[in-house]
């Protein structure tokens, strides 16, 4: 199955594809141990993080995006141009969960400080979701987070997840959104707002 390439622009934010020309940057935001501890990364050389960036872009269970600042894009934003000077995180899914295909776990990072506690991570996840509602099939979505996370924590039951699990061994809560008929319509209504690039 053919990835479509596609970006979503939201209010605050626009999530455009996972693109060589980010992993420099990407790399540059992997070697603080605070964004290695949240996201449960293992450093990589920079050589290894343009590999992975090939993977993820070629792999038909993830789904990445880029998150780019509105506010922080030069110029016009162009579909294809990956707009680096506005990179502040990245927006992940895994559909990994082959018992249940309508089932992904997602994440969110926003790495570059002076971009959080502004919205930006709510927005990219619910444009995610929305996403993957539509153009995957997705109906319930998982969210694995450290206990010590708090404003992971936060932002996700504030956007509707309960816990489900908590891992003693690894400090790790896992919380999940089901897609009912009103949370599918909320979702589709934000995307009818997104403009949409393929």
């Amino acid at each position: 199955m053919e990835k479509k390439r596609v970006s979503l622009e939201g209010k605050k934010v626009i999530m455009v594809p996972y693109m060589e020309a980010h992993v420099p940057k990407y790399h540059e935001w992997m070697q603080h141990p605070a964004l290695l501890q949240a996201t449960a990364s293992e450093p990589l050389t920079l050589q290894q993080e343009f590999q992975m960036q090939l993977t993820w872009t070629q792999d038909p269970n993830k789904q990445t995006f880029i998150v780019l600042d509105r506010e922080m894009v030069v110029g016009e934003f162009i579909h294809g141009d990956p707009h680096v000077e506005a990179m502040v995180g990245d927006v992940n899914l895994y559909m990994n969960n082959f018992d249940d295909p309508n089932m992904a776990e997602i994440e969110i990072m926003i790495a570059e400080p002076k971009s959080r506690g502004k919205g930006l991570g709510k927005e990219s996840v619910l444009l995610m979701m929305a996403f993957a509602v539509e153009s995957l099939g997705i109906h319930i979505f998982r969210a694995k987070i450290g206990e010590s996370n708090g404003a992971s924590l936060t932002l996700f039951r504030k956007l509707g997840f309960e816990e489900a699990s908590y891992s003693e061994i690894f400090k790790e809560v896992t919380l999940e959104l089901q897609v009912t008929k009103p949370k599918h319509e909320e979702l589709l209504h934000l995307l009818g707002n997104v403009v949409t690039h393929a």
